[in-house]
């Protein structure tokens, strides 16, 4: 393993959050303010509790992983489309290094930073609503697992995108709407039964769900599919990846 070359990655795409910080970490704290003050308390005025959780404390976990998510593939995609951009990718084809370093240092960069964002996010939470975390392990694990997972959906994204609106187009007309629909700020066993059905299709359910049920033991859907989950996409995540080194598609057009 070139341990050096995926530090060099690593540490350079961290430079570069911390020279946006600004934009990186204060847009989503700002975010998470204006969603308690909106929800929290416009909404949590009518609705008082959710699963025998207060409703502010239980969009907490909502709200994490809707920056978390799109953090990821933005980090990851932008990361690896910048070389594209600027024609540098083709010093990576020549320089002593593998395609799974290359996949190391990139992503490993993107995950961090959105870890680092889900953790101040969650300070910044705990100053509106009193909060108790009942399996921290379990949090953190979803925390990282999903960092890392949507952090090789935006490293495919950017490897694929011609442009930057092609870049922006699945975390804005995808994503985003999945984690809204997904019991961000609801529970689905408050809709009726045929929406119950039709949430069930979305996997951004059983990432939400797996992380409130970290916070408060109460969840939508069980823990072990909920993992499952997770793991699925990750694992088909590293496969499109591979695919895409192994035949050169998007990469030495």
């Amino acid at each position: 393993m070139n341990f050096p070359g995926m530090k060099s990655i690593y540490l350079f795409e961290m430079a570069r959050f911390y020279r946006t910080i600004s934009q990186s970490l204060f847009s989503p704290v700002l975010s998470t303010v204006l969603y308690f003050i909106v929800f929290g308390s416009a909404i949590g005025s009518r609705i008082q509790e959710v699963d025998g959780v207060s409703y502010g404390a239980f969009i907490v976990p909502g709200l994490i992983m809707l920056s978390v998510l799109t953090q990821s593939i933005s980090n990851a995609s932008f990361g690896i489309y910048f070389p594209k951009f600027l024609g540098s990718i083709y010093e990576l084809h020549t320089a002593p290094i593998s395609y799974l370093e290359i996949v190391i240092g990139y992503v490993g960069a993107a995950a961090t930073k959105s870890i680092i964002i889900g953790l101040v996010i969650l300070a910044t939470a705990s100053l509106f609503v009193p909060l108790h975390i009942q399996h921290f392990p379990a949090m953190i694990a979803f925390l990282v697992l999903t960092s890392i997972s949507f952090s090789l959906f935006g490293f495919i994204i950017g490897l694929w995108s011609k442009n930057f609106e092609q870049l922006q187009l699945v975390p804005l007309l995808v994503i985003t709407p999945l984690v809204f629909l997904g019991g961000s700020f609801y529970s689905i066993s408050m809709l009726p039964p045929f929406w119950q059905t039709v949430t069930l299709f979305n996997p951004v359910v059983y990432l939400i769900s797996g992380f409130r049920w970290s916070f408060y033991g109460t969840s939508d859907v069980s823990l072990g599919l909920s993992l499952a989950m997770i793991f699925l996409f990750l694992i088909t995540c590293l496969g499109v990846i591979w695919w895409t080194f192994k035949t050169g598609f998007k990469i030495k057009d």
